[in-house]
């Protein structure tokens, strides 16, 4: 492909990424802010006992003035974060999709779209939620962090090294086994060897404190697979839709005219 097709790609996807993370910004907005106010309400009223029973500490650490408040946490910080993750990925996204196309079957510019925006989700989100779901903030170990952190990151990499090892398998089984059976046993691999990442990868058992309400821990999860859902969902409809475009112009621009047509301009 050519590097400015590539360079105009790569555009486009930040933008759909920027479009994607508005929408994600409002069902975080709308859904997940009130489950991570619930949080801070449990974790503060959880201080106010400790302190109550004289754990000094606890209670001045529960006193300590917030460096942002809350209405600008949830409304610009929550909106600048999304928007910045979505911007990202959506070029990052944009390359792959550039890679993909034409290499992954005959699909086009739409439905390659489509389909990294889905193999994005499941691997650089879905699988790894699915062994460490995502927490409301203040509800776990502080001490554990860098460790959970570690461990969140290390699942994605794993995601994405076993996805793309599947699509690699997937094309040279083709020949032999035929495009959807070759998918099927790729899949299936995938499966299995990330089942057994899940077994051998240890548990983030100290993720969530002893008694924090499981509804409102589930309403918290609940939020934040929808949001990355309708940012992957979105891009690919929208990157679909500028890329189908996109390469539409390059290839009306890089048709020669027809022999004897007028020369014009």
């Amino acid at each position: 492909m050519h590097a400015s097709t590539v360079r105009s790609l790569l555009v486009r996807g930040m933008f759909a990424g920027l479009i994607a993370g508005l929408l994600a910004f409002g069902v975080a907005y709308v859904f997940g802010e009130p489950s991570v106010n619930g949080s801070i309400a449990v974790e503060e009223a959880r201080a106010a006992e400790e302190a109550h029973a004289g754990h000094g500490a606890a209670g001045a650490e529960a006193a300590e003035e917030e460096v942002v408040s809350r209405p600008v946490q949830s409304t610009f910080g929550l909106a600048t974060g999304v928007l910045v993750y979505g911007v990202a990925l959506g070029g990052i996204a944009a390359l792959a999709f550039s890679f993909a196309l034409g290499r992954v079957g005959r699909f086009g510019p739409r439905a390659t779209a489509a389909l990294t925006a889905a193999a994005a989700f499941t691997t650089v989100y879905l699988v790894p939620f699915l062994k460490y779901p995502a927490t409301p903030p203040a509800v776990g170990n502080p001490d554990t962090i860098g460790k959970r952190t570690t461990l969140f990151f290390l699942m994605i990499l794993l995601s994405v090294l076993l996805g793309l090892a599947a699509v690699v398998i997937g094309r040279r089984l083709a020949p032999r086994l035929g495009n959807w059976n070759a998918t099927l046993v790729a899949a299936a691999g995938f499966l299995v060897v990330t089942g057994l990442a899940f077994a051998l990868l240890p548990a983030n058992d100290d993720a969530v404190q002893v008694g924090f309400p499981a509804a409102l821990l589930w309403e918290f999860r609940l939020a934040s697979l929808g949001v990355q859902a309708v940012l992957w969902a979105v891009f690919g409809v929208v990157f679909g839709a500028l890329a189908q475009k996109a390469l539409a112009a390059r290839a009306s621009a890089d048709t020669p005219a027809p022999v004897g047509a007028p020369v014009t301009g």
